[in-house]
């Protein structure tokens, strides 16, 4: 594949004329420095802080590890003890620093302000009261199954993949999967381009204010460079390559895809140096590069796991297939959290999306439908690969 090509054909228009306009964009553009890595100060002093995003990044680590060991030391999963991690309430992570944080993930799960506040991108108050209630069914479902059942047709409970021990709701999906890939969407891809990177979010007074350096009280950065830092946040904020990092790793891993990983963080530098510099085309600029080669992500990982799952129900036992079915369902409902920055709407709407998600778990008991699923996860596959311009093979051959 002529990986460039698809890199091109992937940037919104009015980016790649940014590099062939002007001789004044193109000063514009040479008055930016940006730095090696994600590094900038002020008076020697660092101006980056991610600190609620690295908090939110690290609860949603802690609820699926005890998840996981629940599940593989066969106890009943408490599900005050997620609903509580969820909310951030009655001190139930395992830090200090976690419960005392005064951060949460329920209440920026579906909340941007392009999508939620501002209702765009077919948003809704609605979406949101369902979407929270779907994370707090899929806690709801870990309960269930794990009161010691074996997971079988209309039956919640565990299966035992390799030496690991995974629980599934009735219809195979895997619940522990579909909060975590789904959070990764309705969480984290929400803030980052719907809100942080909303120019609704980062203008008006706090333009002004950046332009003249005024910085917020006790702190030594403007609210436009934190805007930005807590966007990077919800990327790169836990270290070790967690969530979307690591997804954008593998992603990165496939030559057709060779340069994501470069282009976003990369994209991430520069547009957090044009704030300093107070250079507005090239922050935005950045603004949709990030945007559309974050949205890119999700969607490969998507058919990836489509197909993986599919080659599973042959190669496999039941858990590994049904494993990787868990995680595109996931990842397709990141797809309703992605923004075109051509559009300013997602890449596919959210009645795409349901659909999807309804034709993978649409057999007559769902997962366990396999001739079903034979049947129509090519369909599926295709369908994501070709809105956003590539192949289902080339998303295959990502590790």
């Amino acid at each position: 594949m002529n990986t460039k090509k698809l890199i091109l054909a992937s940037l919104p228009l009015f980016l790649l004329s940014i590099t062939s306009c002007s001789d004044n964009d193109d000063n514009q553009q040479n008055s930016v420095s940006v730095p090696t890595t994600y590094t900038f100060e002020r008076s020697n002093v660092t101006t980056v802080d991610y600190s609620g995003q690295s908090s939110r990044l690290l609860m949603l680590e802690e609820m699926g590890n005890y998840i996981k060991d629940q599940a593989t030391a066969n106890s009943v999963i408490n599900v005050t003890t997620l609903t509580n991690m969820y909310s951030n309430s009655n001190n139930a992570f395992s830090t200090t620093e976690l419960n005392t944080s005064g951060k949460q993930l329920r209440d920026k799960t579906a909340a941007s302000r392009d999508y939620f506040v501002n209702l765009g991108g077919g948003g809704s108050t609605v979406e949101q009261t369902e979407v929270r209630s779907f994370f707090a069914a899929q806690l709801e479902d870990t309960n269930t199954a794990s009161q010691g059942n074996t997971a079988s047709e209309n039956v919640a409970g565990s299966y035992l993949d390799g030496t690991s021990t995974r629980l599934f709701a009735a219809n195979g999906l895997e619940p522990q999967q579909a909060f975590l890939k789904g959070m990764m969407g309705a969480c984290f891809m929400d803030q980052i381009v719907n809100n942080y990177l909303s120019t609704d979010v980062l203008d008006g007074a706090n333009k002004e204010n950046n332009t003249n350096k005024v910085l917020e009280s006790g702190k030594n950065y403007t609210k436009m460079e934190h805007l930005w830092d807590e966007a990077y946040g919800y990327v790169y904020g836990a270290g070790g390559g967690k969530y979307w990092d690591s997804y954008i790793n593998q992603v990165d891993a496939d030559a057709d895809f060779g340069t994501i990983k470069e282009d976003i963080e990369l994209a991430f530098r520069k547009g957090r140096a044009a704030i300093v510099a107070n250079n507005y085309i090239v922050r935005d600029a950045q603004i949709a590069i990030i945007k559309s080669k974050l949205a890119l992500v999700p969607a490969v990982r998507a058919v990836y796991y489509l197909k993986d799952g599919k080659a599973k129900l042959v190669t496999d036992n039941g858990a590994k297939a049904f494993h990787a079915l868990s995680e595109a369902y996931g990842f397709i409902m990141d797809i309703r959290y992605t923004q075109n920055p051509n559009t300013n709407a997602p890449y596919m709407s959210k009645t795409e999306v349901d659909n999807l998600l309804a034709d993978l778990t649409g057999g007559t008991n769902g997962l366990w439908d396999v001739d079903y699923l034979n049947a129509n996860l090519d369909t599926m596959a295709t369908t994501i690969a070709t809105r956003f311009g590539f192949t289902v093979a080339q998303a295959q051959t990502v590790n």
